[in-house]
């Protein structure tokens, strides 16, 4: 903890702040990170170095403080002809209160390796807050600060007692919502008060069996397979995605799990293929008795926006909007998988 006259600053990592979806740094790795090393370099050399990148992580707490202010160091900061800076580098800042989640502002880092800001929290009195972590970049070291004279607790948790597992693509990471805590998991998370983990690869999801093994290890309470996207062929996705999940099931063969296919404004013949792989997955399993998978085609998504310019910012990754049109259509699914 840090003091100057007028603000305290805070280590994150330790009580009464809550650090969710991220491995925090220690002396093997100096970077926050979604997967050990180990686990992570057994899979891709992709995997390994975007398993740093922070998506889905998480600092929360409750205060009374009117306003946030934050310290950051990054090790270097990405930048995308396609993608927000906001949402590759930010920090996204929410308050909820009375059951109402309220996003408060943004930090992020143009080409700076070092972020000092703050943030207005927009409401007096006790909340929780949530600080969203970069959805593209890697983090050294953050700090939070408030008044001196705020208090400062623990967050009184999430609703559910072990976290969802998200595992899939570029989209699946965020890529490109214009601020971390603007993803579709983010946006559920919120929505169902579940906490969770993102295990969304750009590029670098494609089924590999040891992602399998290393995701096995993870306590869940559901877990969503949305990998299609990378997968690089439909062939690769029919040799790849069957297997994925049957080691998952046979590591947790009550867990409900959710199979998803790519995103698409208008299915081609390559997302229909894509499609009838993954639904022969789900009604293979369902043939066999298995009660807890479900489906959901990714071309339905964007339904809602018939008459709305495209959802995506460059026909393949959503905006905000495609975001929460993803979200909404997940939603009952996701609330179902949780009841059991």
């Amino acid at each position: 903890m840090q003091t100057n006259e007028q603000i305290r600053y805070y280590d994150p990592t330790q009580k009464p702040f809550s650090v969710y979806g991220v491995f925090v740094p220690d002396e093997a790795e100096p970077l926050y990170r979604r997967m050990p090393a180990a686990a992570a370099r057994a899979v891709s050399e992709g995997v390994e170095w975007l398993c740093r990148n922070t998506s889905g992580g998480r600092i929360r707490l409750r205060t009374d403080a009117r306003r946030l202010y934050l310290k950051a160091v990054f090790p270097g900061t990405v930048s995308m002809e396609h993608f927000a800076q906001s949402g590759v580098t930010g920090f996204s800042v929410y308050a909820e209160k009375d059951g109402q989640d309220t996003f408060c502002g943004i930090l992020a880092a143009d080409r700076q390796t070092e972020l000092e800001g703050s943030v207005d929290l927009l409401t007096d009195g006790m909340k929780t807050v949530t600080v969203y972590m970069p959805l593209y970049n890697n983090v050294e070291t953050v700090r939070i600060g408030f008044d001196a004279s705020a208090a400062v607790l623990p967050d009184s948790g999430y609703g559910c007692d072990k976290p969802v597992v998200f595992y899939g693509s570029s989209i699946t990471q965020g890529g490109c919502a214009s601020r971390a805590g603007s993803d579709y998991a983010a946006i559920l998370s919120r929505r169902l008060n579940f906490d969770y983990i993102n295990l969304g690869f750009s590029g670098n999801a494609k089924g590999e069996r040891a992602m399998a093994d290393y995701i096995c290890t993870l306590p869940m309470q559901a877990f969503v397979m949305d990998y299609d996207h990378n997968a690089p062929t439909p062939e690769h996705l029919r040799q790849t995605h069957e297997p994925f999940f049957r080691v998952i099931r046979r590591a947790h063969p009550d867990l409900p799990v959710l199979f998803l296919s790519r995103p698409c404004s208008a299915a081609d013949a390559d997302s229909r293929a894509r499609f009838a792989i993954i639904r022969q997955t789900y009604e293979n399993a369902r043939e066999s008795g298995d009660k807890n998978v479900y489906l959901i085609d990714g071309s339905t998504f964007f339904a809602d926006a018939v008459g709305l310019n495209d959802p995506t910012v460059d026909r393949v990754h959503p905006t905000d909007l495609g975001f929460y049109l993803m979200a909404k259509a997940i939603e009952p699914c996701l609330a179902r998988m949780l009841q059991k």
